[in-house]
């Protein structure tokens, strides 16, 4: 091994040789080991070369979790070629959108239309391939996820790091050997992340290939799962199954629940640190660009009630005003990090620029840090609410909302309002035959919010808010309600 690590391509052949017998992946009743992933690995990298790709090449990979999804990615790291992730379920314009930017060799899934060149994701013509080992490669870029963003327009995030990696360094808490639970959808940042470098440390993957809250348990049990990333949503529907059903779980092995990707209710935090204790609760927030993060234990988090940690060795933070002014402690602002290599060092956008003040870039999120350094966020700059003159953060809605034993999910947006120039406007989806009626839930919600704060409107919905990862687009649902109330307004 290199003082760089192993490249990416090779990874799964040095686990092989120190554990034969070791398993990569646990799909169902399906047991993969790490010398038979390679080996499938090998195959489709050759079926993928065949089709012309080679080092340094952008590969678009739509498929949905399974063992296609990571055969496909060890090839294109074995042909040094950068994996490209999107979603399998995407619309035909942002999938055109995003094929625009990338320009892939290939795409690996259904095209959107004719002459995208590509090949399908199913295994049909791999048995002509060898599966014998490939010359080493390494790509120079590890990863290039996609975004959406809070605009929805797309944009591609190019990962600086080459594909190489020290396989004796567990990443976020991760240990060589555990068992990795994977509930999310490997097109998002944070599984795709994790639950790879999970597979860099040799460690055992059980893949649940979709969400459901009461089969994650029954999985992390029956499988001694030593490590989960969840997001809130996750942990929303977990905790929704009741105490009778919790009781039943104590899940022993698990070392580590981590979350992230959203923000999470502080009702929430602490039901979970109820339940597992404050030594296996973490929280992580950070960026796919890579520019910063931060990291909190429960025992940290109760003492600092509602932060998302302190910033991670290799980074700065700071909170600065919309003139580029450092704002003092315990006043929000918008949030802005530096990693050690400087701006620029950790990725490059494809479709977008970042925005940065000198050497200091934003993710777009507000918050405000305490005199101990720990950072509290308060919401994406782009949604916040202005109300006659009074800062929302829609989150902090989202949170009381949620809180209803009645309500899956919510999200909160702002709508024109002569009066105050906006007014906070509240998309409920109820849990799958409840009853919930406006009165009742707004009378909830007041015990937990500010009055100015109060939704002044609510819809219902059976749609979901939120995707498989716990994201809501908000600009996208405000967008749709200015548009049909414009249609309802025109002459006919």
């Amino acid at each position: 091994m290199s003082n760089e690590g192993v490249a990416l391509g090779s990874i799964l052949t040095h686990h092989a040789r120190r554990s034969p017998s070791g398993a990569a992946l646990i799909l169902g009743d399906v047991r993969v080991g790490y010398g038979e992933l390679d080996a499938r690995a090998n195959r489709r990298a050759r079926l993928l070369a065949a089709h012309g790709v080679g080092h340094g090449d952008f590969v678009t990979v739509a498929l949905p979790n399974g063992l296609d999804f990571y055969e496909t990615v060890f090839a294109i790291w074995k042909l040094g070629a950068v994996p490209n992730i999107v979603s399998a379920k995407l619309a035909r314009p942002e999938m055109d959108a995003i094929l625009d930017i990338v320009r892939p060799r290939l795409l690996v899934g259904v095209p959107p239309e004719p002459g995208v060149p590509a090949v399908a994701g199913d295994r049909g013509a791999l048995e002509r391939y060898s599966s014998d080992p490939l010359p080493e490669a390494v790509s120079p870029h590890w990863k290039a996820m996609t975004s959406g963003g809070s605009t929805g327009r797309p944009k591609v995030i190019v990962d600086a790091m080459p594909a190489r990696w020290n396989p004796e360094e567990g990443f976020l808490l991760q240990r060589p050997g555990d068992v990795i639970l994977n509930p999310g959808p490997l097109y998002h940042n944070a599984p795709f992340h994790c639950i790879n470098m999970g597979l860099f440390v040799g460690a055992t993957i059980v893949e649940m290939g979709k969400f459901d809250a009461l089969r994650a348990l029954q999985l992390i049990e029956a499988h001694r799962v030593d490590w989960v990333t969840l997001v809130p949503t996750m942990m929303h529907r977990i905790w929704r199954l009741g105490p009778d059903v919790l009781s039943g779980f104590a899940l022993p092995s698990l070392r580590v629940m981590l979350h992230m990707a959203a923000p999470c209710a502080a009702w929430l935090k602490e039901a979970w640190i109820g339940w597992l204790g404050s030594e296996r609760v973490w929280e992580y927030y950070g960026t796919t660009e890579g520019i910063g993060s931060t990291m909190i234990s429960g025992a940290d988090w109760l003492a600092h009630r509602g932060s998302v940690g302190r910033v991670r060795e290799g980074y700065e933070l700071k909170i600065l005003d919309e003139a580029g002014r450092e704002r003092p402690v315990g006043e929000v602002g918008e949030i802005y990090f530096r990693p050690r290599g400087g701006a620029g060092s950790t990725y490059h956008y494809l479709g977008s620029t970042p925005r940065r003040v000198g050497e200091w870039e934003s993710p777009g999120d507000l918050g405000c840090v305490d005199e101990d350094g720990y950072l509290y966020l308060s919401d994406r700059r782009n949604d916040l609410i202005i109300s006659g003159g009074a800062n929302i953060y829609p989150a902090e809605v989202e949170a009381a909302l949620d809180a209803h034993p009645a309500v899956r999910t919510s999200a909160a947006i702002g709508l024109p309002d002569e009066e105050w120039g906006a007014r906070v406007h509240a998309i409920v989806q109820p849990v799958e035959g409840a009853a919930l009626d406006e009165a009742e839930l707004l009378a909830f919600v007041a015990g937990r919010l500010a009055r100015f704060k109060l939704p002044k409107s609510v819809e219902f919905t059976a749609e979901p808010l939120r995707d498989e990862a716990g994201k809501v687009r908000r600009a996208a649902l405000r967008d749709a309600r200015l548009g049909e109330a414009a249609r309802q307004a025109a002459p006919s």
